[in-house]
């Protein structure tokens, strides 16, 4: 199978062609692997390949799997592959290995996913762009110099270059979303608990995070959700597992309220400026949903932007603090020797200095933000709102500069900590993490599913995904509602042309 050939097909389109035997598994996979070794070494997706591996996983994939042997990537973050590295994204766990498959990767492999290599994530997740100091920085495929957004960067990458149809990915902030927005795919987040984390957690961020994909179409999303989708013996949330996702699919959605919003209360005091582009992708959302015969209003969602950003960073901190000691436990450094970035060690520090009260006043304010966007949705079924700012920033440019990894490290200093949180350090990290990205924590907060959707080009030529968050629980009507978005003109289709001419870059 030629790579041209291999590129032209979703995950489920793929697998379809080897049911008919049209192709090979084997031809197919070798496919994956031509793709990695011509592709990678100029967008630097997959920092860790398993090639022999996955020849041999793939004999074993059963013949009637749903995927059949379709070739996957997982993130280098939580996803552990019994034995095999897994970094988080960091020098500092570089040898570290996890003793269990995640129940995730159990499930996609049964599914018939045959895990190739593994994408880069920024250090422990914790960036809305994917650039660890520990590995290459993964490039937009839509254009030379530009990121792909993170934490799921290298994932989005992967897809939207034809290296996999479809890669596993995270979302602890918009870290599906963000991503897919930036390159044109479709990324979807579940409702809270839908997709287990266990064995090696049982939930991240206080339940922020949620484990699914990005992928090249809203089939193939579905249809993974319905495979992995269903909680662990060992789960906080009692989330069943459901079926049905590819069957709502294949069924128009029935007429919905739909609320359309620029997001400012959560934008306003971070100093969010909105790119017109977004604007316009967001007016055209809007278009598409009432041609469609939905309803649609213009109706801002009922939270405080400011508390909701400085709760979502309250949690962040304290998790990231935990996270370094966890790391220090499991590779026996000290904390203070263990190699992470100045940025990483100064969020850890800062952390180290929360108090449990604020740390729970923060957790409530995720319980209030989920009783007003309830409210709401007793009055929508949706909620459509930008996922970024902007279109795809440069490598680099939202990286700490080095001055101001030079300031991070005077957080070591005795005392300092303690007194940059008293002194407002929280409301300047919220402007430096969030002010770009301001749109997405919500559904993180509150559980709801949420998605990018791929409506728009930019006049610079990148592309800008479009929000919809749905209400808590019915993954079922906003996949629904998505599958009848792709098949209107407005839905963007195409791959970057760059991803398949490398050298011209």
């Amino acid at each position: 199978m030629q790579l041209h050939e291999y590129q032209q097909y979703d995950a489920t389109g793929l697998a379809a062609l080897m049911r008919r035997r049209e192709v090979s598994r084997e031809d197919v996979l070798e496919a994956a692997f031509n793709a990695i070794e011509t592709l990678n070494p100029i967008l630097h997706a997959v920092v860790r390949t398993r090639f022999e591996k996955a020849r041999k996983e793939s004999q074993r994939v059963a013949d009637d799997a749903l995927f059949g042997g379709v070739p996957t990537l997982s993130k280098d973050l939580l996803m552990g592959l019994a034995g095999e590295p897994l970094a988080f994204g960091s020098a500092a766990l570089l040898q570290w290995c996890p003793k269990e498959d995640a129940l995730l990767v159990q499930r996609a492999r049964a599914a018939g996913l045959v895990v190739v290599g593994q994408t880069a994530t920024p250090e422990l997740g914790l960036m809305g762009i994917t650039e660890p100091k520990a590995f290459s920085h993964p490039m937009n495929p839509w254009r030379a110099g530009y990121s792909p957004g993170g934490s799921s960067g290298g994932a989005a990458v992967a897809v939207a270059s034809g290296i996999v149809p479809l890669a596993l990915a995270g979302d602890g902030g918009g870290s599906i979303r963000i991503p897919a927005s930036y390159c044109g795919l479709f990324g979807f987040k579940p409702t809270r608990g839908r997709v287990p984390l266990a064995p090696g957690h049982g939930e991240v961020w206080q339940g922020a995070v949620i484990e699914h994909a990005v992928t090249r179409s809203v089939r193939d999303s579905a249809a993974l959700l319905e495979q992995v989708n269903g909680m662990a013996p060992s789960g906080p949330y009692p989330v069943s597992r459901e079926t049905g996702y590819m069957a709502a699919i294949a069924l128009p959605p029935k007429r919905l309220r739909i609320a359309v919003s620029l997001g400012e209360p959560l934008s306003h005091s971070l100093g969010t400026r909105l790119n017109p582009e977004v604007k316009a992708a967001v007016d055209k959302a809007a278009v598409a949903l009432m041609e469609m015969g939905h309803e649609v209003e213009w109706c801002d969602p009922p939270v405080d932007g400011e508390a909701l950003a400085n709760s979502y960073l309250t949690l962040y901190l304290g998790h990231s603090a935990a996270d370094l000691r966890w790391i220090s436990q499991q590779t026996g450094v000290p904390v203070r020797r263990l190699a992470v970035e100045p940025s990483t060690r100064a969020i850890g520090r800062l952390g180290d200095k929360l108090l449990a009260q604020d740390y729970e006043l923060a957790k409530r304010y995720w319980h209030m933000a989920a009783e007003q966007m309830s409210r709401f949705h007793q009055r929508f079924d949706a909620l459509v709102m930008p996922v970024t700012a902007d279109t795809a920033p440069k490598i680099g440019e939202l990286y700490p500069s080095a001055t101001r990894e030079r300031l991070m490290s005077v957080l070591a200093i005795p005392g300092v900590s303690a007194l940059a949180l008293k002194a407002g350090l929280l409301k300047r990290l919220a402007v430096d993490a969030l002010s770009r990205t301001p749109f997405t924590q919500l559904a993180n907060l509150t559980g709801q599913p949420a998605m990018s959707v791929p409506l728009h080009v930019a006049a610079n030529g990148l592309p800008v995904g479009v929000q919809i968050v749905g209400r808590f629980g019915e993954d079922k009507q906003l996949l629904q509602l998505a599958a009848a978005l792709e098949q209107q003109d407005v839905w963007q289709h195409q791959l970057p042309l760059q991803a398949f001419r490398p050298q011209a870059g």
